[in-house]
């Protein structure tokens, strides 16, 4: 049975009175620093949750869901696309928050932050929903044990946050299976190859997708994506770029995300190709500019806002109920087939 710190043994292990812990958790900034560090220290030490949290979770008497993403760290003005995904997340969160009475609190993550901003966050909410990457599964688990958690597109792995936070993810795998497929099956392409995201579950769900339909048809599979980016539109444009500078020209790409096709797009004109005569592209998201690029983007189409919907469904399903197991829920993807694969729009 897991023991749950209490407001006492912080202040006890970072050797301030209680009434510090309680000025730097509420966010007073008349406290020393060497205080504050110390309290932090020992919140995440312990795994801590201000006492916010721990309500009664039927009361709901904080009427707030907190959001976490991982922040866009580096050249914001290059990679500032990326928020397309998480856009459409937050308002599918927003929107089904308020029907339902509840604000919506959300805070983005830099790399270098320390616990503190999350368990934060945590001890003003009723629930969360955090993406993947953004917290270390034991500062997940400890919060997890005081609100509900549901983890967005994050995997889920067989230690203790596993059997404590719920999941929710689309069919990656499948979506990808699906696309490649259609460019083998339909147009005839047999030189497909893959440009990665990041080192993440969707990028490699994906990639697995990918080898499943080419195995499935006998073609030959690669064991490793061909390139990788970074699910940004630039990371797209300089993975593809270097594909060609190298020599390389496949008949088709299949990309990691919509952000990282149309880096591809830029880089194939950059060096005179024609989309989809010369390379066909697929991406997978489904963000609207997809729509308006020419080529259009055949890509493979996330249910994003209804993603955040059903995140705040199941905050409030576990709220209602705490003894339920924890879930996996998987929601499907639509491939939609547009120019740049070589389709034309009616198709």
């Amino acid at each position: 049975m897991r023991t749950v710190p209490t407001v006492y043994e912080v202040a006890r292990h970072a050797r301030v009175s209680t009434a510090t812990v309680s000025r730097v958790l509420s966010g007073n900034d008349r406290v020393r620093p060497e205080y504050r560090e110390r309290v932090f220290a020992a919140v995440a030490e312990l795994g801590y949750v201000p006492s916010g949290a721990a309500r009664d979770l039927a009361a709901r008497r904080a009427g707030v869901l907190g959001l976490c993403f991982p922040d866009l760290v580096g050249d914001q003005d290059t990679d500032s696309d990326a928020m397309f995904w998480y856009d459409e997340i937050i308002r599918g969160m927003e929107r089904a928050a308020r029907r339902r009475g509840y604000a919506l609190l959300i805070a983005a993550c830099h790399e270098t932050d320390d616990v503190d901003l999350v368990t934060t966050v945590a001890g003003r909410c009723d629930g969360m929903v955090v993406l993947a990457r953004t917290v270390p599964a034991p500062e997940l688990e400890r919060i997890a044990g005081r609100i509900p958690v549901t983890m967005l597109a994050g995997p889920r792995t067989s230690d203790e946050a596993a059997r404590v936070v719920d999941h929710l993810v689309v069919a990656n795998r499948e979506g990808a299976r699906e696309l490649t497929g259609h460019l083998v099956d339909v147009h005839g392409y047999t030189d497909v190859w893959f440009v990665a995201g990041p080192d993440s579950p969707d990028s490699a769900a994906r990639f697995d997708g990918f080898q499943a339909a080419l195995a499935e048809r006998g073609l030959p599979v690669a064991q490793r994506p061909h390139a990788a980016g970074d699910f940004t539109t630039a990371g797209g444009r300089r993975a593809v770029a270097q594909l060609l500078a190298d020599g390389h020209r496949p008949r088709a790409l299949v990309c990691a995300n919509d952000q990282t096709a149309l880096g591809a797009l830029t880089a194939l004109a950059g060096a005179g190709l024609r989309v989809p005569q010369d390379v066909a592209v697929t991406g997978f998201d489904g963000i609207q500019l997809g729509q308006h690029v020419r080529p259009a983007l055949t890509t493979a189409t996330q249910p994003m806002r209804q993603l955040g919907e059903k995140a705040v469904s199941m905050l409030e399903e576990r709220l209602a109920d705490p003894t339920l197991a924890a879930r996996l829920v998987e929601m499907p993807v639509r491939v939609d087939v547009r120019e740049s694969c070589g389709c034309t729009s009616e198709i």
